[in-house]
């Protein structure tokens, strides 16, 4: 593998651990006779499929691909196997190819990516701060923005398209949204909802008459019934007041009580 392909191979497993993807680096590590590729080849395979790279194409690499998904399935470390190109994949060429299969196993960090900055915003981020978090804040008001906290814990970005950042979010991100009316929490709830399956948790601020508003909304947009049923709004255990404060307690104990449900208690709000 050349310099160049090796930064770029290097770069691709950078960018699926910041997705939080679990994958599977297959790597050819010996050849005799004829093979569709040399000593070297690489390719990353993540549940998904192929994500980088090649260990040769065709027969041998669907192989590949199949044990990859069978060790991130089973949770397997390491795999060394031989294949007979012939006997065991079902190719003309006579070749044995021996690959070395590792598992990058990511931890899905607790992230809570908020939309909006306003003042439910101020208390919720402040509250999740003191949590074992990551925190996302999307606004397109800087002075709203620059009014947080700093912290290593909290990334903001000031863009007028906060829509367009929910596909950015890691996978199993708990999302909040809690943006200056309805009119910026759509575009942003619609987006999160075509793809829910990659989050733990969404919650809209609001009270039922905009519940009922934003189901009428997705539906209109073509989310299906049974995935307009996934998300929270109001957004927030039932209890306490309307002040920002309190309304961000009763967003954060829901939101524990969730991650509880889906990781297993721990001690992950202690600090």
């Amino acid at each position: 593998m050349s310099k160049g392909n090796f930064e770029d191979f290097l770069g691709a497993m950078s960018a699926l651990q910041k997705k939080g993807k679990t994958f599977v680096v297959v790597t050819l590590v010996k050849q005799i006779g004829s093979s569709p590729q040399e000593v070297g080849a690489r390719a990353i395979i993540s549940a998904d499929g192929l994500e980088y790279g090649t260990v040769g194409g065709g027969k041998v690499e669907n192989r590949a691909i199949q044990e990859a998904k069978k060790m991130i399935t089973e949770k397997t470390r390491y795999l060394f196997t031989d294949w007979n190109l012939q006997k065991d994949i079902g190719m003309t060429c006579g070749g044995v190819v021996s690959f070395f299969f590792e598992l990058f196993e990511q931890e899905h960090p607790f992230h809570v990516a908020v939309f909006g900055a306003g003042h439910i915003a101020q208390e919720f981020v402040r509250l999740l701060l003191k949590l074992d978090c990551k925190v996302s804040c999307f606004d397109p008001r800087r002075e709203w923005l620059d009014k947080l906290p700093t912290s290593s814990k909290l990334t903001t970005l000031c863009t007028e398209d906060m829509a367009g950042e929910v596909t950015k979010l890691p996978e199993r991100s708990f999302v909040t949204l809690m943006t200056m009316g309805h009119g910026t929490d759509l575009p942003v709830l619609i987006e999160t909802m075509k793809h829910r399956d990659r989050f733990s948790y969404v919650g809209n601020v609001g009270s039922h008459q905009k519940y009922l508003r934003l189901r009428n909304d997705l539906k209109q947009a073509g989310i299906p019934e049974d995935v307009i049923e996934k998300f929270y709004c109001p957004m927030g255990e039932d209890f306490g007041g309307n002040s920002p404060v309190e309304i961000a307690f009763s967003i954060i104990a829901q939101i524990l009580r969730t991650k509880d449900q889906i990781f297993g208690r721990s001690n992950e709000a202690s600090t």
